[in-house]
């Protein structure tokens, strides 16, 4: 595992997402082997654990919070909050005493004095322009309950917009073979400010695993089948905006411009090939899927050449076919 700067410490440049330890919108992994794929993680050199209240509705974060008392290895656990309406309307009013609440519970879920990183989660696009959402954050963190603060958002003008806030740590954002463009608009420009890039849904969903077919199904509590067209969220969480079958023909395309069969590898290597990135945090459900993803970090940069193909067909067939805001 190569680890890459972050702030005051080194994390692993291969993270994991604990989307999918929620249980609620990928299909149900139970704790016995979260566990396992938690603990794969961090034997195999993983230190870097992302999730949200909203992962099941706390179920990640508390699954997270049992395994860290299970372990000795060194985990720095980012989460985020922003998206419970708990029964309200949504967007809430993001008032510091919300964002207190939330922050707290988060802190019983993982059963830790501090958290690592406190993110926003994709909160509106005002919210972050009127900027007293930032100040809320700063006031966590001189109170002690946040160590550093950052926000994951949808699109390049809400990185830009959160650039402008002193004290940030980190962006998070959308960032993959299908998603190339945010590179030329956001990196260079988090890395003069030292904000660190956290990139997800890195493998589009599944999509360039190259493992889907045109037939391929998902269960209906799975978002990549009631997202699918954003018809709950942004559409980018879902296939990184691109329609299924069009995603598929793609995702052969690209994979036949690779090295070797080792497509997921080589999507994440090519997002490792971008300096600014400080890690990348794909999921897993199942523990081959971590010893696949950690491997990324062992392959070679992609040639000169090849990068220069694949942008040659991101801006020829793919970035014309990407839906939603980004």
């Amino acid at each position: 595992m190569i680890y890459r700067d972050f702030q005051d410490v080194k994390i692993a440049e291969v993270g994991i997402g604990t989307w999918q330890l929620g249980s609620a919108d990928w299909g149900v992994v139970n704790e016995e082997d979260a566990f396992k794929i938690l603990s794969t993680y961090v034997n195999e050199g993983g230190n870097f654990i992302d999730t949200a209240d909203v992962y099941g509705m706390g179920v990640s974060e508390s699954l997270i919070g049992r395994f860290l008392k299970t372990t000795d290895k060194q985990a720095y656990v980012a989460t985020k909050l922003g998206r419970r309406s708990d029964g309200g309307p949504w967007p809430p009013k993001y008032t510091y005493d919300l964002l207190k609440r939330h922050a707290e519970d988060s802190l019983k879920h993982l059963d830790i004095p501090q958290l690592f990183l406190e993110q926003l989660h994709c909160i509106p696009t005002e919210e972050m322009r009127k900027g007293e959402v930032f100040n809320h954050l700063r006031k966590l963190q001189q109170q002690g309950l946040i160590k550093h603060f950052g926000a994951s958002v949808e699109t390049s003008e809400e990185a830009l917009i959160c650039l402008e806030q002193e004290g940030l740590a980190s962006l998070q954002i959308i960032f993959n073979l299908f998603r190339q463009h945010v590179a030329d608009e956001v990196f260079e420009k988090a890395a003069a400010k030292g904000v660190g890039i956290i990139v997800r849904v890195p493998l589009a969903s599944g999509l360039l695993t190259g493992k889907f077919s045109e037939d391929t199904h998902f269960a209906p509590k799975d978002h990549r089948n009631y997202n699918a067209n954003g018809e709950a969220f942004n559409t980018g969480e879902t296939f990184s905006g691109i329609e299924f079958q069009e995603g598929v023909r793609l995702a052969n395309k690209i994979k036949g411009m690779l090295p070797d069969s080792r497509m997921p590898q080589w999507a994440i290597r090519w997002i490792l090939d971008h300096p600014q990135v400080t890690t990348v945090i794909p999921g897993a459900s199942k523990v081959l899927q971590v010893y696949g993803n950690i491997e990324a970090s062992d392959l070679k940069p992609l040639s000169p050449e090849i990068h220069k193909a694949l942008r040659e067909l991101y801006d020829e067939e793919i970035k014309p076919k990407i839906r939603g805001h980004y």
